[in-house]
């Protein structure tokens, strides 16, 4: 199933941090937050991607034309430096289409500017680029096909600090409470698509403004209520919180360090162990 990611935007408020790449660009540890959001789709299987680019898309294009597998992953060096093995692997068997989508474009432009890539989609994935979500992306998925609604997408509690505030005509506050706490829910993107979706979407269209008041109308629209971990990055604070989830050394986001990785790594451990053996016996 092919993934729409928006990687697009400007990321104003992390511009103090990164005034001259895009947002997708910015790193958790050593790596983009992009490529943690792919990562995580294609733990899951969905490993066809259609990058939605705009602003510095070249530098995007030139990451992943650079990529280099060994410094994203386990490796083991013999021979001099003439025999580089990987332990594992992560985006050997990725396919993705780079298409500029425009500087200025909001979502739902973005979206109508890569239909031709979804021609024989009849179900496709969307998602902003700028969060990371512990989610079991199957289960949802699941959720969504039961629904069969045209657009299904992931809401969450709001993790800010903020609190809500209520007033009367004269200012006079009736209520204050934690914006956790206040029943309100907002969207989380992971969007999964029908094709008729393009049907209700019209050229110079927000997404989840018009199109999506169309979907309501029509009883089109699902949201999957997740309380899980889910976290974007759209300040520098928020940059430092997933940093320093990253460094803790276990990231809620990363559901690909499993004991499938676990297995793999033991395997290939025992392998070259016993291709050693083997050597030193021919010796």
């Amino acid at each position: 199933m092919k993934v729409v990611l928006f990687c697009g935007g400007l990321g104003l408020r992390l511009r103090d941090y990164a005034d001259h790449i895009p947002k997708p660009m910015v790193t958790i540890g050593y790596r983009p937050i992009l490529w943690h959001v792919m990562k995580y789709f294609a733990h899951f299987g969905h490993r066809d991607f259609i990058l939605c680019l705009g602003y510095r898309g070249d530098l995007i294009k030139q990451y992943f034309l650079d990529y280099n597998e060994c410094l994203s992953n386990d490796f083991v060096l013999s021979e001099g430096g003439r025999s580089v093995k990987l332990v594992n692997s992560d985006i050997h068997d990725w396919n993705i289409t780079f298409a500029d989508t425009g500087v200025r474009s909001n979502i739902g432009q973005r979206l109508l500017a890569v239909q031709q890539y979804l021609a024989d989609e009849e179900l496709f994935l969307a998602n902003y680029s700028d969060g990371v979500i512990d989610l079991d992306f199957q289960t949802y998925l699941d959720f969504a096909r039961q629904r069969d609604k045209i657009a299904t997408f992931v809401s969450v509690k709001p993790n800010a600090s903020y609190h809500i505030a209520k007033t009367d005509a004269n200012g006079l506050v009736t209520g204050i409470e934690e914006v956790t706490q206040a029943g309100i829910r907002i969207n989380a993107g992971f969007f999964v698509l029908k094709k008729d979706i393009f049907r209700h979407l019209q050229p110079g269209e927000e997404l989840v403004v018009e199109p999506f008041q169309r979907l309501i109308r029509d009883q089109q629209l699902a949201a999957y209520e997740y309380d899980g971990f889910f976290a974007a990055m759209d300040t520098f604070k928020d940059k430092q919180q997933l940093d320093s989830l990253y460094e803790s050394g276990q990231p809620p986001w990363e559901v690909w360090r499993g004991q499938h990785d676990q297995a793999a790594y033991s395997a290939h451990r025992e392998l070259l162990a016993a291709q050693q053996a083997a050597k030193r016996a021919a010796e």
